[in-house]
């Protein structure tokens, strides 16, 4: 097992208040990451609350919300059989916008790691301009 470490920041023009509506509502997660085909969750956007989330060409994965701060940050794990995935997603007010910061840890196989951050830096960009369109 490997300890994989990432984060990646994205700055936007919106404010927090138009970000946190896009992650706390998990069904418009397919809206701006392009390889999520669907996200269920049991129950309200809390901690301790699971889900599942369904990506291209794979089965659904569990997760559950282990950290959620209404309006600031959430954290969610998802544990397979030979990795634990640990996402923590974190907005900052800057001047003049938002800091969109995500770090990923993953405890597992060492190719497990690029594999699932590739296209990170495409949906927060994606999230960021989605944020950006619904405050005109």
């Amino acid at each position: 097992m490997t300890l994989y470490e990432y984060t990646h920041t994205e700055t936007s023009t919106a404010p927090a208040a138009a970000i946190w509506p896009l992650w706390a509502d998990t069904a418009r997660w397919p809206e701006w990451d392009e390889g999520v085909r669907s996200v269920v969750l049991d129950g309200p956007f809390e901690a301790g609350v699971s889900g599942t989330m369904t990506m291209d060409g794979m089965p659904p994965i569990p997760f559950t919300l282990t950290e959620v701060t209404d309006g600031r940050s959430f954290t969610d794990e998802t544990r397979l059989p030979d990795a634990l995935l640990r996402f923590e997603h974190v907005l900052t007010e800057v001047d003049g916008g938002t800091e969109i910061t995500y770090r990923v840890t993953i405890d597992g196989p060492e190719e497990l790691g690029p594999q699932v951050t590739e296209d990170t830096p495409d949906a927060m960009r994606a999230l960021a301009r989605l944020a950006e369109a619904s405050r005109v």
